[in-house]
């Protein structure tokens, strides 16, 4: 089952999160037909922004985490809430490309240059919103980089896909380990030096490890106490009501001009490639409510 837990550790000095992501990053592998290296790019996004978003406190503050790069990728737009709710989508669904020299899904060649721009929004009259430059990539890498340059948090992210042969998700998932402003040096050199021991996410996930028990190898001797766990899952809010209101909201003269050109429309959701069909009658009855 995929999921997230959050503890605290440390007496309080690190917070931790961690995630199972299998089943979700499967469905927008399915959703969007990607190829394993957007498959394991998206992946990684999709898992940093579930627990990113666990970090927000209101049912209705929402994370957006948008990549722009110069690579054949192009982009990967994320959003997440506080209930383990998350989407994306790539830009380019479709990248072939050699394996890294380490024989990895060479994802930071996908990406290659760009900026991470990570948005919240709490319902105040302006999110919030940072925006660094790629460091590498990879997305782990980036978010670390992100979490100390725009929130002065020092942060340890961890990401993995592992596809199957058949290209299917294999396992995915992560950890943010985060030290608190008070948290020890004695804390932050043995955390530093654990962490770079660490054997790669995908490693632990297929040596059967759980969302708890890599927060328990990571954290061992840190008196580690798992505050919560919530279901993760792939969601999209979408729907042909949602799609009617911003159809309607075009106006009456451009519902002419589909109505002119004789021939229903279709409008697809980015997030999770849903279509909606709207026929000449369809089009007729949002035109006659926007005129209400």
């Amino acid at each position: 089952m995929d999921k997230i837990v959050r503890g605290i550790a440390g007496d309080g000095q690190i917070r931790c999160f961690a995630i199972e992501s299998t089943q979700l990053v499967e469905e927008a592998r399915q959703r969007h037909n990607t190829s394993p290296v957007v498959t394991a790019a998206l992946g990684r996004l999709l898992s940093g922004g579930a627990m990113m978003g666990t970090m927000m406190k209101g049912d209705s503050d929402l994370l957006t985490l948008k990549i722009d790069c110069s690579g054949p990728i192009k982009g990967l737009t994320v959003t997440a809430d506080a209930n383990g709710h998350v989407k994306g989508f790539p830009i380019v669904p479709q990248v072939s490309l050699p394996a890294s020299p380490a024989g990895k899904l060479d994802v930071g060649r996908a990406i290659d240059l760009g900026v991470l721009t990570v948005i919240r929004d709490t319902g105040m009259k302006e999110p919030y919103s940072g925006t660094i430059n790629l460091v590498s990539g990879e997305i782990a890498e980036d978010l670390t980089y992100y979490f100390a340059a725009s929130e002065q948090t020092p942060s340890s992210v961890a990401l993995g896909v592992l596809m199957n042969k058949n290209n299917t998700v294999k396992k995915s998932g992560g950890y943010i380990i985060q030290l608190m402003p008070d948290a020890s040096e004695e804390i932050i050199d043995t955390l530093e030096k654990r962490l770079k021991d660490m054997e790669p996410v995908t490693s632990l996930l297929s040596g059967g490890h759980t969302p708890e028990s890599m927060l328990s190898l990571i954290l061992e001797g840190f008196d580690l106490q798992l505050m919560d766990e919530m279901p993760v899952q792939f969601y999209c809010n979408c729907s042909k009501e949602r799609v009617s209101r911003a159809l309607i909201s075009l106006g009456t003269k451009e519902l002419d001009e589909m109505i002119k050109e004789g021939e229903s429309i279709e409008v697809n959701c980015h997030f999770c490639n849903t279509n909606y069909k709207f026929d000449l009658e369809d089009l007729e009855h949002l035109k006659k409510v926007g005129k209400q």
